[in-house]
């Protein structure tokens, strides 16, 4: 199976067509069009980290949740992250596949991942004219504080956790992974008490809280990195002879200080 194939097939179970349209998914880098793809690695971002690793252990293809290119790049001159990683796959014969918003909004995608770590049931789709409805709103299975679904939100994504609260028992929760600041107000139209998303603001939250919704930063990493363990399914649904590989190393850090 090559490069192309590969796309063709993965694109069948996540359309392009999700796609947000400011977004810039699918194949970023065909190395080597003859080359066939036997081992794969999944990431969430395409780090410099994780190139040179797809390199060193001869990857054939790195596929990603968030696409390598998101802006022209003017110059191949190794000067800027973009042109430089682009350069080493393209040296090394590995080509660049990126799954985002689609994977957001297609079923069993990023955001239905968040809804099932979180026991939510009655589960539906919601979202924006201009991202298309990736995120996911449903019931916990009871009422309860949301200081008490903070910590359970810190506890299952392994994250410190950022709360605005609104005075109010929690059950309805609206989620979306990543960036989620353009999302608050419809959270609120689709009736949740409360929603989680990676980032979302400091005012955004602060407002939020006074108009009834109580919010949670949870992290862009942390809220989306669930989602690489789907993605190596998928690949090995496209084809299950290939060897594929997660690397879901954290790309950033929660640091504590010491206590004074």
């Amino acid at each position: 199976m090559t490069v192309s194939e590969f796309y063709a097939a993965i694109s069948a179970a996540v359309p392009e067509t999700l796609s947000a349209e400011w977004d810039n998914d699918g194949l970023a880098l065909v190395a080597d069009e003859t080359r066939a793809v036997r081992r794969v690695l999944v990431a969430l971002d395409a780090t410099e980290r994780v190139v040179k690793r797809a390199i060193t252990e001869k990857f054939d293809l790195l596929l990603t949740h968030h696409p390598l290119l998101f802006h022209g790049v003017k110059a191949l001159d190794g000067v800027t992250p973009a042109a430089r990683k682009l350069l080493l796959l393209a040296k090394g014969g590995v080509s660049a596949v990126s799954l985002h918003t689609r994977l957001d909004a297609v079923s069993g995608g990023v955001n239905d991942v968040l809804a099932d770590f979180f026991s939510l049931s009655d589960v539906t789709p919601f979202g924006t004219p201009e991202d298309g409805e990736i995120g996911r709103v449903g019931d916990l299975p009871r009422e309860i504080g949301a200081a008490e679904f903070a910590k359970r939100a810190a506890t299952l994504l392994g994250a410190a956790v950022t709360l605005s609260d609104a005075g109010k028992p929690v059950k309805k929760i609206a989620l979306v992974g990543g960036e989620g600041g353009d999302f608050v107000d419809v959270a609120r139209f689709a009736g949740a008490d409360l929603f989680l998303a990676g980032r979302i603001g400091y005012h955004r939250m602060l407002d939020a809280a006074e108009m009834g919704l109580s919010t949670i930063e949870a992290g862009h990493f942390f809220t989306e990195v669930p989602i690489c363990r789907h993605l190596a399914e998928l690949a090995r649904e496209v084809d299950p002879t290939l060897y594929v590989e997660i690397d879901d190393a954290p790309t950033v850090r929660i640091m504590e200080g010491e206590r004074v």
